[in-house]
């Protein structure tokens, strides 16, 4: 069977100091949690299976992504390291990678541009190619003939709706739909987080993550929400994913990343150790 992946995530906007980690709730309130080539370095000494590196304001802010931290990064990590933010063409990706990146993460411009999936991985390998997929509940399901329904934990018929621009635009996309089409143009693993959970600590959506988890054959990476390692345990057990990501727990040292997995491990979840 094969081994769950515990990724700590580091959400970094752009400030005075080069790059700052933040960790918010639904996107927003955003709080300092550290520099992260610190924090990198902690949770490739901690056990990380890998980690994600998110430039969460740089689509919204029309820049690219901050390559002098992702080398900087790069160089203190021996885990794989998926980067996202603002990554727009081929050269962005081709540079993202060249800066020492193993995969890259692109969310806004997928939806814009989706053949920009197919032709990075045609060109650098679709295990290199991560499509992250930012999605919204929503409840209005008269109006919309063209979705994929979901029941939520308390009965309600929902669906998921595809956000951009680090959760500031709704796109009318259904995230079901739109991930067998990832799927399709080549994307080696999804990224999915549920705005409706981020930062909440009230743990994965499941719904959502269990509906990709059964209809796709590629990874998922279950993200927002986690509270606590059993939170992970749930993500694994009832959402069935591959990898579950986390931010807040391990940034303000409510757990470590070894911790969480000595747990799992106790409820016979295959991890690396």
């Amino acid at each position: 069977m094969l081994t769950k992946r515990i990724i700590p995530c580091l959400d970094v906007t752009l400030d005075e100091a080069g790059g700052t980690v933040v960790k918010g709730i639904e996107f927003v309130d955003l709080r300092k949690a550290g520099d992260p080539v610190e924090l990198a370095k902690r949770y490739n000494e901690q056990g990380a299976d890998e980690l994600v590196f998110l430039d969460i304001t740089a689509s919204h802010e029309g820049r690219s992504t901050m390559i002098d931290v992702i080398e900087r990064t790069a160089n203190e990590v021996f885990i794989p390291l998926t980067v996202g933010g603002g990554i727009n063409s081929i050269e962005d990706v081709r540079q993202i990678l060249r800066a020492g990146a193993d995969k890259v993460s692109i969310n806004t411009s997928a939806v814009k541009k989706p053949q920009l999936i197919k032709e990075a991985s045609e060109i650098f390998g679709a295990q290199c190619i991560v499509t992250a997929i930012d999605c919204k509940r929503n409840t209005n399901i008269v109006d919309n003939p063209d979705i994929t329904i979901l029941e939520l934990e308390d009965g309600t018929p929902a669906w998921y709706e595809v956000v951009i621009y680090g959760g500031r635009q709704p796109t009318g996309i259904d995230a079901v739909q739109w991930a067998k089409k990832v799927e399709e143009l080549g994307s080696g693993e999804i990224l999915l987080t549920s705005m409706d959970r981020d930062g909440t600590y009230d743990g994965f959506d499941i719904p959502i993550t269990k509906k990709l988890s059964e209809e796709l054959e590629i990874p998922i990476i279950a993200s927002g929400g986690v509270g606590n390692p059993d939170h992970m345990y749930e993500g694994f057990v009832k959402g069935k994913a591959d990898a579950a990501l986390a931010a807040s727990i391990f940034h303000f040292g409510e757990y470590t990343v070894k911790d969480t997995k000595e747990y799992l491990k106790e409820k016979s979840i295959p991890v690396r150790l």
